[in-house]
């Protein structure tokens, strides 16, 4: 396939994972929220406040560590534009259940 035009893909993914070690995570989670360049003054909340909320949920500092950007960094002509990820405790959601059909069958 050769295009002078981009092709904009919309690419949907869930995982299921596993936390053996909850403490880690967070710890993981506030650290990289510590190091990250954010400039503190233009914030609503204090760095002390953004990670007690961070510390304070499992789930939210899970998807605080899952980067989007970085799913396909190392694939040539591709440009990774954008994406939203986040994580809930428990069975999947029933508003984000896969259909195992292919997009022509859909009705």
């Amino acid at each position: 396939m050769e295009d002078a035009n981009p092709v904009v893909i919309q690419l949907y993914c869930r995982l299921r994972i596993r936390i053996d070690d909850p403490h880690a995570v967070l710890e993981a989670a506030e650290q990289r929220l510590r190091s990250a360049n954010i400039d503190w003054s233009s914030e609503q909340d204090t760095l002390e406040e953004a990670v007690a909320e961070l510390r304070s949920d499992l789930a939210q500092s899970v998807a605080s560590l899952a980067d989007p950007d970085q799913v396909l960094a190392d694939v040539p002509g591709l440009e990774v534009r954008g994406g939203r990820l986040w994580a809930e405790i428990g069975a999947p959601s029933e508003r984000f259940q896969p259909g195992f059909r292919a997009p022509d069958e859909e009705t």
